[in-house]
């Protein structure tokens, strides 16, 4: 049974939602950018995932990268997260749900595994279901069969994970969660995935804390020179400062530009009492 993923895990991941009909060419972009990790959903609500294979096999055409080069990840939608187009047959059980939505996610990427499968958010707000549970074991079973080397879970709360962990259930490898700085940066659930070794991925680190991007103490470490050659940007702080606090960073730029610094931000080290400082911003 698989227990790593075939290539180490990248620190910076493309996500690939509310792109449509430019998701391919972002994400062959991306690519070419020197992003290596891609998440995407067959959720077709909110997600274009055959496009995301599109894009993979135009960089691939194109010797950009090789499929061992990447990390991919996609996601099992309930129907509440679904529109119409769904992805498997309502009427077969949520094991057999599962099972067709990887068939079709492997179908669309064009490949024959995926690096990590995430539960795309519960059933229930309030707690982990007997329906969670039937997903999750449908779940280790792809990975089992080398379908995914990776679990994960996203959109939880810390009750869901505290519940998995109280049944004894296997932890997912990775959360993945929309991170407000309002909320202290999600710190409970960030705790407990340090205390259980699960790796923390961040989304929406920009689009929910616009007021962030402007607050003096941003703007005041963006302009203080911190990076090797110039002045950073509010963005590359905040991803710097993600990373410093243990969480792996998403981002859906359509900007080749943005891309680019992004990805740069991995070289802007913030000094401890910045990082402090940014993560009391809640408060």
């Amino acid at each position: 049974m698989p227990t790593q993923s075939a290539r180490p895990i990248p620190d910076f991941l493309y996500g690939t939602a509310w792109k449509e009909d430019r998701t391919a060419a972002l994400t062959e972009l991306a690519l070419r950018m020197g992003f290596r990790g891609i998440d995407t959903a067959n959720q077709r609500r909110h997600y274009l995932e055959a496009g995301v294979g599109e894009g993979l096999a135009a960089a691939y055409r194109g010797g950009v990268v090789t499929r061992d080069d990447l990390f991919l990840q996609t996601k099992f939608t309930y129907q509440g997260g679904q529109d119409q187009r769904l992805p498997y047959d309502l009427a077969a059980s949520l094991s057999v749900q599962v099972a067709q939505s990887m068939r079709s996610s492997l179908d669309h990427l064009g490949t024959g595994y995926v690096d990590s499968y995430v539960l795309h958010g519960p059933s229930s707000n309030y707690e982990w279901t007997d329906a969670d549970a039937e997903v999750w074991e449908a779940m280790r079973r792809e990975r089992d069969a080398g379908r995914t080397h990776l679990l994960g879970v996203s959109n939880v709360s810390l009750r869901h994970l505290q519940q998995m962990a109280d049944t004894h259930t296997e932890l997912p490898a990775f959360v993945q969660n929309r991170c407000y700085a309002s909320l202290g940066w999600d710190r409970a659930v960030r705790l407990f995935c340090r205390e259980h070794k699960i790796i923390y991925q961040g989304f929406s680190l920009l689009t929910a804390n616009q007021e962030v991007l402007h607050h003096p103490l941003i703007c005041n470490l963006a302009t203080a020179s911190l990076a090797a050659s110039a002045n950073a940007t509010p963005a590359q702080v905040v991803f710097s400062f993600a990373r410093s606090i243990g969480i792996l960073p998403l981002t859906g730029t359509s900007s080749a530009e943005h891309m680019k610094r992004d990805l740069a931000s991995r070289e802007l080290i913030l000094p401890p009492e910045a990082v402090s400082a940014i993560e009391c911003l809640s408060g």
